[in-house]
Parts: C-alpha cells; structure tokens; sequence
C-alpha cells in the first residue's frame, strides 16, 4: 500500500510564506550488500516578514500490517495470546524537526498532521465492534478496551526497536539565515516502496507552507528478479522454494552419508 498523508493546508494566499526543499537522491537502490543509507535533504524558506519559523520534516514508507501478540503465562508454561493485527502503520516512519514537536504546534494539529508517532493514525480492524449506547446510536469501540494503548505502543516500540520509527526534536537545522538541512537514516531494514516526504513550514503553531517530494527504495540485481516473483507469483515461488529445500537436503544427505 502507498504511503500517504493527510493535507497539511489549502491553497496559501499570494506573497505568503513559502518553504521549499529537495533530497539529495531519490532513488535508493537495495541489492545484497545494502546496509542502510543516509539521505540528506537541504531547503529554505522565503518569507518577505522574516517572521520567525520553524520546520518540520516527515518521511513515511509504504503502510504494512503488523500482527503482534501477548505471552501470558498459563500453567506455568508462557503462550501466545490471540494475535491482533493492527492496520495504517507505515513500514518506515521519521518526524525531523527544528524544536520539540509539541513546542512547535498544539496537540490537535500535530494530530491531524499525523506528526509524530504518537499520532498515527492505526487501529486493529478486527477488534472493533459496534454497541449501541444510550438507545439511540451506534458507536464503533475497539475490543481491546483499555488495553488498546498498551497494544499500540507496542506495535511503536517494536518498531522503534528495529531502527523503522523515530522522532528527531532538532532533526532539522538552519545553516544559514533562511536555509535549513536534515538528515534522514534508512536502515538496512527499509520496506521496499515509494515514500513520501512532506516539509511543513509552521509559524505561530499553524502550517502556512508545505512541499512534498517522494523518495523510492527499490530492489535490483537478482533480489529484485526474486522480489518480483515472490510478490507477482507467489504460489510459484513457494513451490520453487520448496523443490530448492529438498534438493539442497536430498544433496547434503547424499555428500555426507556413509556406507
């Protein structure tokens, strides 16, 4: 699934603020000996005012499901809880900014931006269900009840822990009156994909300019031949894969059997 945002702000009026950036490469290429990149994006901002601002820069990847469950111990032996599936999570996601996100803009704009990993927007599809409340009206509510934050930071951690989510408070810098800079690490565990890459200029808390760009990560070489087919032709690939498995067993077991 394509990566997307939600719109920052209309049309802005003639002679507003304006902010504009580019990355320094917008294709990265993943072969076997990719370990992670580094891209740097560099702007400025054009405003007639010289009112103070700040930028926020965010780069999300494609949106992946992820399924995650809770061990409970029962019996003295720990198992997996039911699994839930939670949707809307971008495989990859990173909010630079020049100060605190919080410093910056109040809690229902950052939201709406869906700045911050605070304020993605999931949710677990499969856990909701409909009540009605008061007689009158149907309300959708999430069967996870008061546990659905301790899900959902989870989903964050995990993802924080494989290097996929961060939050940088003064990922972006001004170098020079007007001109700003950001870096933004990729890791070797990147998603495949299109993402898109969104720099807001906000002042007195509220966006007043926006340009987005897109950065593309793609396999090549013989990875992408094999990405390729395993998500174009999947039930050929898995017998590919299979016949691969008992051949390479049946050629390990033949070189070390004894007479």
């Amino acid at each position: 699934m394509a990566a997307t945002l939600p719109p920052a702000l209309a049309h802005p009026p003639a002679g507003a603020p304006a902010v504009s950036a580019a990355l320094t490469q917008t294709n990265v290429r993943v072969n076997s000996d990719f370990r992670g990149d580094q891209i740097v994006l560099y702007g400025a901002v054009f405003d007639p005012a010289s009112r103070p601002s700040d930028v926020v820069v965010i780069v999300r990847g494609p949106d992946q499901p992820v399924r995650i469950a809770r061990k409970s111990r029962v019996a003295g032996v720990w198992i997996n809880s039911r699994p839930v599936v939670f949707q809307g999570a971008p495989g990859f996601y990173i909010a630079a900014s020049t100060r605190p996100l919080d410093d910056i803009a109040h809690f229902a704009v950052l939201r709406r931006l869906q700045a911050g990993v605070d304020h993605l927007a999931m949710n677990a599809p499969a856990e909701q269900v409909t009540e009605t409340r008061y007689g009158v009206r149907d309300v959708v509510v999430s069967s996870l009840g008061a546990d659905y934050l301790d899900w959902r930071n989870a989903v964050v951690r995990l993802k924080e822990a494989e290097h996929l989510y961060d939050v940088a408070d003064h990922g972006v810098r001004f170098v020079d009156k007007g001109l700003f800079r950001a870096e933004i690490a990729l890791p070797a565990e990147a998603p495949i994909g299109q993402y898109d890459v969104r720099i807001l200029l906000f002042q007195n808390g509220q966006p007043v300019s926006e340009k987005d760009r897109v950065l593309t990560v793609e396999k090549v070489g013989v990875e992408r031949g094999l990405y390729l087919w395993a998500h174009q032709r999947p039930w050929s690939y898995g017998f590919a894969a299979m016949a691969f498995a008992l051949a390479a067993g049946w050629a390990a077991s033949s070189a070390f059997r004894r007479d």
